[in-house]
């Protein structure tokens, strides 16, 4: 195999710059200004999470915004409902995907169409085709339209009452539906095919497709891989994906990377991306979401910057090292405080409810960050 290509030697704080490249977030506006560049952001870094927590501006919007300059949920929105360039669908979580990676998605929806039994609750076939009839008779519907609901017993404690809405999150993720638009929360869904205004649907990818799809998708984004960024909480591939790096490594479109500290390889990156000449971090301060794919992967973020995240949000009060919605604050390249913010949506105002510094702080951190917190409140407030 490809035991005889040495390993390329990476210091930490290399492979550091190399994610935060990928990342764009060494750089002011790496994807321009405007609605466009949000189609852009979504593209290269493959994927947004989105959360429901609203505390402070919605994860999806914060991760967008600390990379573009000016960004206004209303940008998001076109992406998905105007020029459709963008769409939601699971990764491991629900997030926004690119629409031209939509083929790649395919095979799930396949699989789920034959899943009635999901966590959302059981699903009757019959409010299944009275919902889509509905929809393809009278348009884009949210469950808030139907008012005439019989309302049924829950089977989990996150399904919902009302059969529609167990039939619209089946038909989703069967792929018979998409969400067209989103206010808050609540979803609009319209029949996939109208929505995007196709004839019909892409060819669904091969599973060697979508190996190689996930793969450059984490190149691109991540700079330097494992097989664990790869395939996060995807370990069903790990397998495959392993053979994949060997053969792009027979290839010598991979080069096995040995990170300081390690006794064998266990990263890769592109020859192209090994070669690159870092312009550096300076003292650019990001105040991320814990849910931004810098910091949504916690070993790697422990591995490459030292800091142990913590999401507490579900973690009882006494127990919390960082807050009930703890942000990370990256200085330059470290991660050098914690702050658990709250959106005072009545005043406009910010509240800081804990300010916690990892390492200790370096000589002008605190009024750094501070600068950078007058932005950050003015994002949430549409300001």
């Amino acid at each position: 195999m490809a035991r005889h290509t040495a390993p390329l030697e990476i210091g930490i704080a290399r492979a550091r710059g190399l994610w935060l490249h990928a990342q764009r977030l060494d750089a002011p506006a790496p994807f321009g200004t405007g609605p466009e560049a949000t189609r852009a952001a979504i593209e290269h870094l493959g994927y947004v999470q989105i959360d429901t927590i609203h505390v402070i501006e919605r994860a999806h919007h914060h991760v967008l915004w600390s990379r573009i300059p000016g960004y206004r949920p209303a940008d998001l929105h076109h992406a998905q409902s105007g020029e459709r360039s963008v769409f939601e669908y699971w990764t491991h979580a629900l997030a926004y995907l690119p629409t031209s990676a939509y083929r790649h998605f395919l095979p799930a929806m396949k699989a789920e169409a034959g899943n009635t039994d999901r966590w959302f609750g059981r699903i009757s076939p019959a409010d299944v085709r009275r919902v889509l009839a509905r929809i393809r008779r009278e348009g884009p519907l949210s469950i808030r339209d139907f008012t005439d609901e019989p309302l049924v017993e829950k089977h989990h404690p996150w399904a919902s009452r009302k059969p529609a809405k167990v039939a619209m999150q089946y038909a989703f993720f069967a792929g018979d539906l998409a969400i067209s638009r989103r206010d808050g929360m609540l979803r609009t869904y319209d029949l996939t095919n109208r929505h995007f205004g196709w004839d019909r649907r892409p060819r669904p990818a091969s599973e060697a497709q979508i190996l190689d799809y996930l793969l450059e998708r984490a190149l691109r984004a991540q700079g330097i891989v494992s097989l664990e960024s790869i395939c996060y909480l995807d370990a069903p591939r790990k397998a495959a994906m392993a053979e994949l790096i060997a053969r792009r490594i027979r290839q010598r479109r991979l080069l096995p990377v040995r990170l300081a500290g390690e006794a064998e390889a266990s990263h890769w990156i592109a020859p192209e991306t090994a070669a690159l000449d870092l312009p550096g971090a300076g003292e650019r301060v990001h105040i991320l979401s814990p849910f931004d794919p810098l910091t949504i992967q916690r070993a790697r973020l422990n591995r490459l910057f030292g800091h142990d995240h913590r999401f507490e949000a579900y973690v009882p009060a006494p127990e919390r090292r960082y807050g009930y919605f703890g942000l990370p604050v990256l200085v330059g390249d470290r991660i050098a405080a914690v702050l658990d913010l709250k959106a005072d949506r009545a005043a406009k105002r910010l509240e800081i409810r804990q300010w916690s510094w990892i390492h200790g702080p370096r000589d002008g951190d605190k009024a750094q960050i501070e600068a950078a917190l007058a932005p950050f409140e003015a994002f949430q407030f549409g300001t």
